[in-house]
């Protein structure tokens, strides 16, 4: 008996170091291989941080002295709260911001801060950051009161950045599947068929929102009533644009997804309302809602902030800084992407296999596999990157405080009326940017739009 539990214990602990070893070597290969999910993951838990500091370390700020110093509010827990956020946000918006300058001018993956600072060292970057976010806690209160000022300003780049993106987006994807459709009419029919969802989606959208924000016995709610129908108006609007002989090169397909998009934006609007205000039907289900339910949908948010600027940190297409593929043939970058795909010597990640690091290591010369990476460009650009995370880490601290608004609800995130007009403003700018990008051309036919 003693001998089978002393060898069952031992093939516990060998299966227990089997399993970590496997997970750091799966992090490992994860870190190489992708670092924008890596620094993706880091930045959720920046959020997650922000998020519990602001419901539960008021206790912890009211024994920091040049914290509590000219403190009045009336409300002490949710202004604590709202400070705690404030200096995880500033802390992250300066980590991120620093990484951005350290990776200007990097091009090809043989720099030694892509190897090195970018896709090696996470427990050096983890120190880092827990050093950036800590950093923030030692300022004075003036400090943070520029940030959060600052952070207003960073945040609707940030919004503007993913409108931009989004109709680049939609018109690629229309403009693709109009070439296939030269040679495939399935391809046509399917842009026929989402233009239909879309218009489907966004008329459906309006319904639940009449119904929702507009409950019986509420009064009137010409706020919302108007809110809603000039969404349909500016979808009208547009989408009759569209089709207009002005405008050059326009499609009925984008406009739809903008429409389904700019009746989100409303609904998202609608929903950012007071949860006491009679008008908010939906909110009055929602502070009804069981406590899981509420950190689902908090935990929902801020993936989606996450996930937005992740795709807007490897599009680089539209916005190319210094360090980038400006000035560099695309028919180049092709060619050394594809050199690098094709070598077959190398084995992952281009480090080169066993045989040639032997034969390196004897000759005293790198190999060809070792050249042709250190000449592959990257494919993205790496400073913008980490640019788009700073400004998100602006954005989240004004989804969490109400836009700076210290009446922000406890256990809710991006409720108050400041943030229904800044979804309000972002959904007309949505709609003012695309009717631009129809009628621009015409406009202008000397400049190239493409």
């Amino acid at each position: 008996m003693f001998l089978g539990g002393y060898l069952g214990s031992c093939a516990a602990q060998l299966a227990t170091y089997a399993a970590c070893t496997a997970c750091q070597c799966a992090s490992r290969e994860v870190l190489r291989h992708s670092a924008r999910v890596a620094w993706s993951v880091l930045f959720f838990l920046a959020m997650v941080v922000a998020w519990v500091l602001r419901d539960f370390a008021t206790p912890i700020l009211q024994k920091i002295p040049w914290i509590v110093k000219d403190v009045t509010h009336v409300d002490m827990d949710k202004w604590f709260g709202q400070q705690a956020v404030y200096r995880v946000s500033m802390g992250n918006f300066l980590f991120f911001a620093c990484m951005s300058l350290a990776m200007i001018g990097v091009k090809f993956k043989g720099d030694k801060r892509d190897r090195y600072l970018h896709h090696a060292h996470p427990l050096l970057k983890l120190g880092l950051w827990l050093l950036f976010t800590a950093l923030p806690f030692l300022f004075p209160n003036e400090v943070l009161n520029v940030y959060s000022w600052m952070a207003r300003f960073g945040s609707g780049v940030f919004l503007v950045i993913q409108m931009i993106i989004l109709l680049d987006f939609v018109q690629c994807w229309n403009d693709s599947w109009v070439a296939n459709g030269e040679e495939n009419d399935g391809w046509l029919y399917g842009l026929m068929c989402l233009t239909c969802v879309g218009y489907g989606g966004t008329l459906t959208l309006a319904g639940l929102m009449y119904y929702w924000f507009k409950p019986a016995g509420a009064g009137s709610c010409s706020l919302n009533i108007a809110l809603i129908t000039l969404t349909l108006l500016l979808v009208v609007a547009f989408s009759v644009l569209s089709l207009a002989p002005l405008a050059r090169g326009g499609s009925i397909f984008p406009s739809s997804m903008i429409a389904l998009y700019a009746a989100y934006l409303c609904f998202s609007a609608l929903q950012s309302e007071p949860r006491d205000y009679q008008c908010n039907g939906l909110g009055h289900r929602l502070t009804a809602a069981s406590g899981g339910t509420l950190a689902l949908g908090m935990v929902v948010t801020l993936a989606s902030v996450v996930y937005a600027a992740f795709r807007a940190g490897s599009n680089t297409a539209l916005f190319t800084l210094e360090g980038s593929e400006e000035g560099e043939p695309l028919a180049q970058r092709q060619a050394l992407l594809s050199a690098e795909e094709g070598d077959t010597s190398a084995g992952l990640d281009g480090v080169p296999d066993v045989a040639e690091a032997t034969r390196d290591a004897v000759t005293g010369g790198p190999s060809k596999s070792e050249t042709s990476t250190a000449q592959t460009p990257v494919t993205y650009n790496y400073s913008f990157f980490h640019l788009i995370f700073a400004l998100a880490s602006m954005y989240i601290a004004m989804l969490m405080t109400g836009w700076g608004t210290v009446a922000q609800e406890k256990d809710r995130i991006d409720v108050g009326w400041v943030s229904v007009w800044v979804k309000t403003a972002a959904e007309w700018v949505t709609g003012l940017l695309y009717m631009w990008t129809l009628v621009a051309p015409a406009l202008f036919p000397d400049r190239d739009f493409s």
